[in-house]
């Protein structure tokens, strides 16, 4: 698996997680992987338990930087493509912010509809720059 596959069954990873609260998250993690037929990494690994632990603070800055726009009005895709690319940008220094940023809005234009991809790009540039990497 590339790191752009990896990174998809993060997101896929992460937004099943968000519907299966309740259970504990090493068996969420097993089960997910099982499920998807995933072969475990270690960024899969750091992403998944990174994005998931950190979700609070991810989801504060998504709403800081998205200027306006609160959570609940915020596609669950985008909300949780948006967490994994800041998280990315936060803890990850090896993935540049742009790769990050792009890969982002290419999943966007994938699972999410029309206008997600222009949006998601928007919000993760105010991030990049609100994180001092732009």
């Amino acid at each position: 698996m590339n790191r752009s596959e990896q990174r998809e069954a993060v997101f896929k990873m992460i937004f099943s997680q968000d519907y299966l609260e309740g259970e504990a998250l090493k068996d969420v993690y097993e089960r997910l992987l099982q499920e998807q037929e995933i072969e475990e990494t270690e960024y899969i690994r750091s992403a998944f338990f990174g994005v998931i632990e950190n979700k609070s603070e991810l989801d504060s800055m998504v709403e800081r930087f998205a200027k306006g726009w609160k959570l609940p009005r915020l596609s669950k895709v985008s909300l949780c493509i948006m967490r994994l690319s800041i998280y990315e940008m936060k803890s990850m220094s090896d993935v540049p912010f742009a790769v990050s940023i792009n890969e982002a809005v290419e999943m966007a234009k994938k699972y999410d509809d029309d206008k997600a991809p222009k949006f998601v790009n928007g919000i993760l540039n105010n991030a990049a720059s609100g994180l001092g990497l732009k």
